[in-house]
């Protein structure tokens, strides 16, 4: 699949670090060091605009290595981008950790995948199909 791009970083365009990686590692675009206090967020632009075709989304992910060196995360995680949003793919960033966590400009700071989806509509019925589950959710099923 082929995806436009408009590009307006000053770093290489993201690409698949290996063979089989299911999303590109996406960088910090800003003009000086911003530091992440423990507990603050911030967005964080990547100069990246895409034209994604129908049926497809882009999911702004976290990087392992920041979440678990460092407690920083993608806060709305997967981030969401439709298809018709044209604007800076921008990544909100939070610092879970103890320690103030400074990013860089251009570095990779979250992960870009993108994934197809079908729209639905709404059907109202009265009542559901029985399941052995039913109802039963947030660990419902046991603990191992």
């Amino acid at each position: 699949m082929k995806i436009n791009v408009i590009y307006s970083g000053k770093h290489e365009l993201p690409q698949f670090e290996t063979a089989q990686s299911a999303g590109m590692d996406i960088r910090a675009n800003i003009d000086a060091p911003l530091t992440l206090q423990p507990g603050d967020y911030t967005l964080i632009p990547t100069g990246i605009q895409m034209a994604l075709p129908d049926g497809f989304e882009a999911q702004v992910r976290p990087r392992s290595g920041l979440a678990f060196k460092h407690g920083v995360t993608v806060l709305n995680s997967p981030g969401t981008i439709d298809a018709d949003y044209r604007g800076d793919v921008g990544v909100l960033l939070i610092n879970h950790g103890k320690q103030p966590f400074v990013i860089e400009d251009g570095m990779r700071i979250a992960q870009l995948v993108i994934a197809q989806y079908t729209q639905f509509d709404w059907t109202e019925v009265n009542d559901l199909d029985e399941t052995d589950r039913g109802a039963g959710g947030f660990g419902s099923t046991g603990k191992q």
